[in-house]
């Protein structure tokens, strides 16, 4: 197993002193790992004024340019606005509060919704482009002709009635999944700014001084031109392309790639005369890491790059970084679209219905997993399937979308002609299936209020057959639930500074994006981790850019410097 595939962790080269270190490089600030998170870091630390370097082991993006391009956003935005919705940062507040619970202080989360608003403009100074257009039913993610969305459980009944929904998921507008059009106008607007980038290099581990500060980091790169270069971009390019079709491979050619950076790589250190931000994302790829945090959750889909393999976490640890919240995975069993299949009753082993079918499907994965122990079936009639067909055509919806639901309605699904049949495939009792099936058929016929706040539109008649089951099982192949990890560094929620065990700041490092804990290191809901990468990595730029006074004062500064970048644009 390669250290790519492990947990192990690079201890930090020790020196006395930065200034009688031999050096290949020097900048102000270095940035490892460039995504979301780490060209917003990189942005904010050249308008600071810096100097700035970010380091890549692949060709940048990360799992930000793999994604869906939404941003959670809200508070009053110019898009909520021009379709006429009202929202304000303390509805955003109590609506994110049911969802991220204790990932962050509550002081954070209102800050994070505080500047929203001028987060989202910071992004379209940066030439990211939104609009407007709300879907006319809730759906995962929306199709090209909208692009503002309920992206989370906002219209969810049970939600609906607490804190009054508003549609903060804001599509970047593209053909698609518009995430690559996102990173591009950042990466571009980075470059023109003077962020210099070094692509196929991979941070190997950082470098302290005798005081424990963090004053650089040793790199491996594979010389630019080079066979060796253009052999890696082939495997890294094969190795993506054909994840999601043969993982095996997948992780097989990630081991060759590992296996030429070491032989072709030239070791290099490089100073970060202010400090370095670790950005390099989750950790989902790395299968060791897997076992050891998320045993329950493997065999889902990994979502996200070849570079989310927990590097930059363990980069971190080497320092005497302390994680959290490691055992936090995000699974996605979306079953809308098509909608049908949210109109049918998800039942566990005890053939009892445990969670409104209409919720995201981050939220319905969460209860699969830990409230049922992974055994959970989903129950729609022929009616039902007939309607989910006619909406999962090429034309209605995209290839994602329509090619899962088409997967689970001819393979995935069996066929149960009477009920017995259909108590056998969900491996509940019989007698208790029959009183939730005939007791949600009764509900919709009469226009009952759901009893777990299913909306009224998602309701329907299932007492007549045949029925079809649906393993929900997120480890199910034909119907595969993606899956990516919250969890990372522990950082000062007012600087980004990762912390040691002590709870004490590492000086000279810091940490973003789900490299980091974070606002999305809870539950998820579309358009989270975008929107915390923005505000972690522009948190992570500004102060590692400023003196130490400045930063401890960084929260009560934050909200002029806001409404400065408000002005501005």
């Amino acid at each position: 197993m390669t250290r790519q595939q492990s947990t192990e962790v690079p201890q930090a080269l020790s020196i006395e002193s930065a200034d009688q270190f031999d050096w290949d490089d020097e900048q102000d600030v270095v940035v490892v790992g460039f995504g979301g998170a780490g060209v917003a870091a990189a942005l904010e630390a050249v308008h600071q004024g810096a100097s700035v370097l970010a380091v890549e082991r692949f060709f940048g993006g990360g799992a930000t340019a793999r994604s869906g391009g939404v941003v959670y956003a809200g508070g009053g935005t110019s898009i909520q606005k021009s379709e006429g919705v009202e929202d304000s940062p303390e509805q955003m507040f109590d609506y994110l509060k049911m969802e991220v619970e204790d990932a962050v202080s509550d002081e954070t989360l209102r800050r994070f919704c505080d500047q929203s608003v001028t987060n989202l403009q910071w992004l379209q100074h940066h030439n990211v482009e939104f609009s407007g257009n709300i879907p006319p039913v809730k759906t995962s993610y929306p199709t090209d002709q909208y692009y503002l969305y309920y992206s989370g459980n906002e219209s969810v009944s049970s939600y609906a009635e607490k804190v009054k929904p508003a549609p903060r998921g804001h599509r970047v507008k593209g053909k698609g999944l518009s995430g690559e059009v996102l990173f591009a106008a950042l990466q571009k607007s980075a470059i023109s700014r003077g962020v210099k980038l070094q692509i196929q290099t991979e941070a190997t581990r950082l470098i302290l001084d005798e005081s424990r500060q963090v004053v650089g980091l040793e790199v491996r790169q594979i010389p630019v031109g080079s066979a060796a270069a253009r052999k890696h971009r082939r495997l890294y390019r094969l190795a993506e392309r054909c994840h999601n079709s043969a993982r095996k491979l997948a992780f097989r050619l990630r081991d060759k790639l590992a296996v030429l950076e070491r032989a072709e790589g030239v070791v290099k250190r490089i100073r970060a005369r202010k400090g370095v931000v670790l950005s390099a994302g989750g950790f989902v790829m790395n299968q060791a890491m897997m076992d050891q945090h998320g045993g329950k959750y493997v065999g889902a889909l990994q979502l996200g790059t070849s570079g989310c393999n927990g590097s930059g976490i363990r980069l971190g640890q080497g320092a005497g970084g302390a994680t959290d919240r490691m055992n936090k995975i995000s699974v996605w069993r979306f079953i809308n679209p098509p909608i049908a299949f949210a109109r049918g009753i998800a039942v566990n082993k005890d053939g009892v219905r445990f969670c409104s079918e209409d919720v995201y499907g981050a939220k319905l994965g969460f209860e699969v997993v830990e409230n049922q122990g992974n055994q959970a079936s989903l129950i729609f009639n022929a009616e039902l399937r007939k309607q989910a067909l006619s909406q999962s055509i090429p034309g209605k919806l995209p290839f994602f979308q329509y090619m899962p639901a088409l997967m689970a309605i001819f393979v995935a699904s069996k066929k149960a002609n009477t009920l017995a049949e259909l108590a056998e495939y969900t491996g509940a009792p019989l007698e208790t299936l029959v009183k939730t099936l005939h007791g949600y058929s009764k509900d919709a016929r009469t226009n009952t209020r759901d009893a777990l706040g299913k909306a009224e539109s998602f309701m329907a008649n299932l007492d007549e057959g045949p029925w079809y089951v649906l393993d929900l099982d997120v480890t199910n192949d034909k119907f595969p639930c993606p899956m990516i990890t919250l969890g990372g560094l522990q950082v000062n929620e007012a600087t980004g500074e990762v912390l040691n065990e002590e709870g004490q700041e590492i000086k000279g490092l810091y940490s973003a994006g789900r490299n980091a804990v974070g606002v999305a290191s809870h539950l998820y809901v579309s358009g989270l981790s975008i929107a915390d990468c923005i505000f972690s990595g522009r948190r992570a730029g500004r102060h590692v850019v400023q003196d130490d006074d400045d930063a401890r004062t960084s929260a009560e500064k934050a909200p002029v410097e806001q409404q400065e970048v408000a002005e501005a644009v």
